[in-house]
């Protein structure tokens, strides 16, 4: 265990210990035990002495054993007895925090990743990459608008990680022949992980802070569905990706004329493949018409992981390959975030500040630079999960019509922690990108610091002027 680790497990041991040895007015008890889960997360989450999913099974089960009607605490209480002693508090369900473990939201992002892994598993990636790319023709500008804008697809519907891998090794080739002093190799390198960051807004499958924004909103009395995702984000999406494009081709101007990536894979004719080409294209189609036919993306969902099983296109062994983690993560977020609710400790914390001296902008603004801030130096998941609850009960106080409603609020910090891509250590695509050896710490620092600002700015541009008026 690092030093870092130790200090984690110390400062996660003495959080939760903390609210049981000192009185905070205006906490209930149960507010009390809540804040000692939360502490402990915290510091486990950001410092990781066990893993981060590890964390995360911890809050349920401390959720079910501190909170829950089941367990030692209120465990054979009668519930309106607690709901009089402790300010209207009323212990959860046991199984409700459980079930978070298979919340509709993971469910959708299961069906995501199923999809994700087929289409790897079935060269599905390389052979949109070559289609794709064909129209950009060979000049240095529009081969890096190219890859960024396949990349920023892929990442739409795969992992980001993934694709940032599956694209470098399209790139890489051609870097290993460019002179060694062409800062065009920077461009490239860092135009993969920073479309992949961005084109994972554009779905609510596309990155684990956007199942959460999803989740909190929906417990805030709005759900999102994937349609409407798509409207909000994708424009923003859009015009990110081109800011970010100009920028770095002017940061990083190329000595080359003509740019010609091999790209010599074939389609899959296979059964199998083509049971997955149509299990993709309905469960595409099923997501983006959510509208039309009034099923919700989390149970159309269930098309791909039903289907892709029972045609044995996904085996066993590929769903073991899965990152299960994630939705562990995911779901340890969730159920804390109904903790904080329950319990009002959420409230407790929001009320800490006056936020009525700050205007519905202001307050937009703070949020996604806090979430833009904090996950540099931390998983964008981490951050997502640990802000979120906190901006849903402002939303509320805010009121749903105000510019600072929960959906608002929610949508600032699960974007604004996809533009966090300053430090190699921001994001695994950041990480890879950096293992190219082209790219040092300071070039991504200058520009995913600018991308960073501009993302901040276009997402209180979009919540104003576009957002506001599609939520309400």
């Amino acid at each position: 265990m690092s030093t870092l680790q130790k200090l984690g497990l110390i400062l996660g041991i003495a959080g939760f210990l903390l609210p049981f040895l000192i009185r905070f007015d205006d906490l209930s008890f149960p507010g009390h035990l809540a804040l000692s889960i939360f502490l402990l997360a915290a510091f486990f989450w950001m410092l990781e002495p066990i893993p981060i999913h590890a964390t995360s099974l911890l809050v349920i089960l401390l959720g079910v054993g501190l909170l829950s009607g089941a367990g030692p605490v209120f465990g054979g209480m009668d519930p309106e007895l607690v709901f009089g002693m402790h300010g209207g508090f009323r212990p959860g369900s046991a199984a409700a925090y459980v079930g978070t473990l298979a919340n509709p939201i993971i469910i959708l992002f299961l069906g995501g990743f199923m999809l994700a892994d087929a289409a790897v598993k079935f060269d599905f990636d390389r052979n949109v990459t070559r289609v794709l790319m064909k129209p950009f023709g060979t000049r240095p500008k529009w081969i890096l608008l190219g890859l960024m804008t396949v990349t920023g697809l892929l990442s739409a519907f795969m992992s980001n990680t993934a694709t940032t891998a599956m694209m470098m090794t399209v790139i890489l080739p051609f870097m290993s022949t460019m002179p060694s002093g062409d800062r065009f190799k920077v461009a490239l390198a860092l135009s993969i992980p920073f479309a992949a960051n961005i084109g994972g807004m554009a779905t609510p499958i596309g990155s684990p802070p956007n199942a959460i924004v999803v989740a909190a909103s929906a417990r805030a009395g709005h759900a999102i569905s994937f349609g409407e995702w798509m409207s909000m984000a994708l424009p923003l999406v859009i015009v990110a990706m081109l800011a970010t494009w100009w920028l770095l081709y002017r940061m990083h101007r190329p000595t080359v004329t003509d740019i010609r990536l091999r790209q010599d894979t074939t389609w899959n004719r296979s059964r199998k493949a083509k049971l997955f080409y149509g299990v993709f294209g309905a469960t595409l189609l099923l997501w983006v018409t959510e509208s039309w036919h009034g099923v919700s993306s989390n149970y159309v969902a269930l098309v791909p992981i039903t289907f892709l099983s029972v045609f044995s296109v996904m085996e066993p062994s590929d769903l073991r390959k899965l990152p299960w983690e994630v939705l562990w993560l995911v779901a340890g977020g969730i159920a804390l975030g109904i903790y904080m609710e329950q319990t009002r400790l959420s409230d407790w914390m929001v009320g800490l500040i006056d936020w009525s001296a700050f205007s519905g902008v202001v307050i937009l603004g703070m949020f996604a630079f806090i979430g833009l801030l904090i996950s540099n130096f931390m998983s964008n998941t981490v951050a997502a999960t640990l802000l979120m609850p906190l901006a849903i009960t402002i939303g509320l106080s805010q009121g749903d019509a105000g510019i600072a409603n929960p959906t608002l609020l929610a949508l600032m910090i699960g974007l604004g922690t996809s533009f966090a891509m300053v430090l190699p250590i921001s994001t695994p695509p950041n990480a890879i990108a950096m293992a190219t050896g082209v790219v040092k710490t300071s070039d991504m620092a200058r520009s995913g610091l600018a991308v960073g600002l501009i993302g901040i700015v276009l997402l209180i541009t979009f919540s104003v002027f576009f957002w506001n008026d599609i939520i309400h």
